[in-house]
């Protein structure tokens, strides 16, 4: 009896014990982690929320909190939380802040925890946005956005411009010459009703320095370990071009100065502008979501210079080095940025994948609303030089945007605007090279 009642009790005590152990089981809470999007175009917040739901259904235990920041407070948002070590797990930014944020150590390397697959079928040119000199990974790139030129073909037509040709590119001179032959005064008031062209210059550094690598401009000369700025010919050269496009030729609406891309296509829509030089291919769904049903626009390849050549940042998903479940943020990071997922999302927001296999996709693949054009623009985007200084993000927002203002402003010569730029710049480069 003694042996009954001792095996009754033992085989009790285990069922005990196992129930527990499956009450603590069911009961545990799943990892969270907290990802910030920067999507902002309808289709694009759309295609985000879908990838991260679908994460959620197929992952109980790891589950993804959706958090939106817009595009200019995420900065700050990211030096506080940095700062304070309250982080996000994953979040969206650029490569060129990103890599600044991993220079001064607050990014996980994520080298050894990229699957091999993502390593091999991203653009190995992608990949040089978000490696630092000794290898380090400190983002997934994931969209790249081309500038390319936004053209009214019932203008075209009128003033009877015949098309560049895919072996014969416009080049700047081209569109100079397009630019005033398009510009009508039809009431000879001396203010054209429609003006050859509207360039968004409002914080136009970005513009200036990712199209100036056409023409040989890097804004920075390398020393060693240290960088320098310069604006020399070469990086005058577009400037003047658009200058003379503004007050000599008149062929180029001061009316943009002030103005970003989704501000200018209003007029562009009502047949102002007739054409859009050096803006991103993102501005392709606002022209379709906006346009009238009988407008009628195509999309030209990126203006020659020296070369196509435009600098390129990529947009980027990186894991703080403070976030509890790096390799879970890892894993949804695989996860969001697969070969479908990825064109979905850059399809959402009318930029291009850096999958190799995800362009092979549709709509990609297509010659509507310009999207076979733009992903042959984004073959000729680049690694520019100022991606690799540090500092460089301050430069633009303290220097070069508000001294771009006045030189197209005409406030500022292009000489006085020359120096003033190395001088105000050097100031804080030097900062991050002592």
């Amino acid at each position: 009896m003694n042996r009954r009642r001792l095996g009754f009790w033992a085989v009790l005590a285990a069922g005990l014990l196992a129930a527990g152990l499956g009450l603590a089981q069911s009961s545990a809470q799943p990892v969270k982690l907290r990802f910030v999007s920067l999507a902002w175009q309808t289709d694009a917040i759309k295609a985000v929320k879908e990838v991260v739901a679908e994460w959620n259904s197929r992952n109980p235990r790891v589950q993804v909190e959706y958090q939106q920041v817009d595009w200019g407070s995420i900065q700050d948002y990211l030096t506080t939380s940095f700062q304070a070590k309250n982080v996000p797990d994953v979040f969206h930014y650029e490569s060129n802040p990103v890599m600044d944020f991993g220079n001064r150590g607050f990014l996980l390397d994520l080298a050894p925890l990229i699957p091999a697959e993502m390593k091999q079928d991203i653009l190995p040119g992608a990949w040089k946005t978000v490696t630092d000199a000794k290898g380090a990974v400190y983002g997934v790139p994931f969209l790249v956005e081309p500038l390319v030129v936004l053209y009214n073909r019932k203008l075209f037509a009128e003033a009877k411009v015949p098309l560049p040709r895919a072996d014969d590119v416009w080049t700047w001179e081209d569109l100079r010459r397009v630019a005033k032959a398009l510009t009508k005064d039809t009431n000879n008031d001396g203010r054209p009703e429609v003006y050859g062209c509207a360039i968004p210059l409002r914080n136009a550094g970005n513009r200036i320095l990712n199209l100036s690598v056409g023409f040989g401009g890097d804004y920075f000369a390398r020393s060693g370990n240290s960088y320098s700025v310069k604006v020399g010919n070469e990086e005058k050269q577009l400037l003047s071009t658009i200058l003379a496009m503004l007050y000599e030729d008149k062929s180029c609406t001061t009316e943009a100065l002030t103005l970003g891309s989704a501000e200018v296509i209003p007029g562009f829509l009502a047949g102002k502008y007739a054409m859009m030089p050096g803006v991103g291919a993102f501005v392709r769904q606002q022209v379709v979501e906006k346009a009238p049903k009988d407008f009628q626009w195509g999309v030209l390849p990126p203006l020659k210079a020296k070369t196509q050549e435009q600098g390129s940042v990529s947009q980027t998903l990186s894991i703080p080095k403070d976030s509890k479940y790096p390799r879970e943020a890892m894993q949804f990071i695989a996860f969001f940025l697969n070969r479908g997922n990825m064109a979905k999302l850059a399809a959402g927001d009318w930029l291009i994948p850096t999958r190799a296999s995800s362009t092979k996709l549709p709509p990609f693949n297509t010659s509507a609303n310009g999207w076979r054009t733009s992903v042959e623009a984004a073959k000729h985007l680049t690694f520019p030089l100022w991606q690799q200084v540090n500092g460089v993000s301050e430069f633009r927002t303290r220097v070069l945007n508000p001294k771009l203002q006045l030189l197209f402003a005409n406030r500022l010569s292009l000489d006085d605007f020359a120096k003033q730029v190395e001088a105000e710049g050097n100031e804080i480069i030097k900062k991050f090279y002592p």
